[in-house]
């Protein structure tokens, strides 16, 4: 959402209004609590701390158009069993990033050895972060860098952890990391409650009929993206975090975002 002056929300023109039940656990405010209270001691040190981590996800594209909006949430202590129609086994394409203010590292569409589209597991995880992610790596300073993925199971398992603390050491954000990153928590992570609903916004546009279409319309759309608007939604991040702080860990109820 984005303000008009008055304080008066509006829907910007990159959200989908989806909206997807999910119980809340009875720790995810303290959690949230804990990691934007490590996350603001990191700033109150080093000022430009959140420009300097490297948020990742990765993204369903569909070939019709479903789009499953991660920001779009209804937040409830018991699970409101709310449905999303779908079709049955649809084809989908995945694509991994990495957002943070110096710009989005790689355009990682998840494919098997026979170029067939697929999800991650683990093992094509690693493989990605040893074959792909860290080679990118090479133009950055990445003793200056963190890392922060969710608590997906193919992120978390044991042999990934030990991966990345390979490289990122001490600053790692993730489930089982030496920073835990909070469950729950799109709405502090970029490319939910941004980069995605953006990117499909413009990815859709004109109808893509074909996956190697839905691919080129991803490269374009993700590279015309500048370097201005990622300030933006990295500078937005801390709002998030002053917002859950005064909030004692709640969710955020709207998408507080203005381009």
């Amino acid at each position: 959402m984005s303000s008009d002056g008055s304080g008066t929300m509006m829907k910007t023109p990159h959200q989908v209004s989806i909206p997807i039940g999910l119980a809340i656990h009875q720790n995810d405010h303290q959690a949230r609590r804990r990691f934007v209270e490590c996350a603001q001691n990191e700033i109150a040190v080093v000022p430009d701390f959140h420009k300097r981590i490297l948020f990742s996800d990765e993204a369903h594209f569909w070939l019709n158009g479903y789009v499953i909006k991660q920001n779009c949430r209804i937040w409830n202590e018991a699970n409101p069993q709310l449905y999303v129609e779908t079709p049955l086994r649809p084809e989908k394409l995945t694509v991994w990033r990495a957002l943070w203010a110096g710009g989005i590292i790689g355009r990682y569409f998840i494919k098997n050895d026979e170029g067939h589209n697929v999800t991650f597991h683990g093992d094509r995880y690693r493989a990605m972060i040893t074959n792909f992610f860290i080679p990118e790596l090479n133009n950055h300073d990445v003793q200056e860098l963190w890392f922060q993925q969710d608590d997906t199971i193919c992120h978390t398992a044991h042999a990934t952890i030990d991966l990345l603390k390979d490289t990122f050491s001490d600053r790692l954000i993730s489930r089982f990391g030496p920073v835990n990153w909070s469950p729950r928590s799109c709405d502090l992570t970029p490319l939910d409650y941004f980069l995605w609903g953006y990117a499909k916004s413009l990815v859709y546009a004109d109808k893509p009929h074909t996956f190697d279409h839905v691919e080129d319309n991803i490269r374009r759309v993700i590279a015309d993206i500048r370097p201005q608007m990622l300030e933006k939604v990295i500078e937005n991040w801390t709002s998030r975090l002053d917002y859950i702080c005064a909030s004692r860990g709640s969710h955020m109820p709207e998408i507080k975002f203005k381009m």
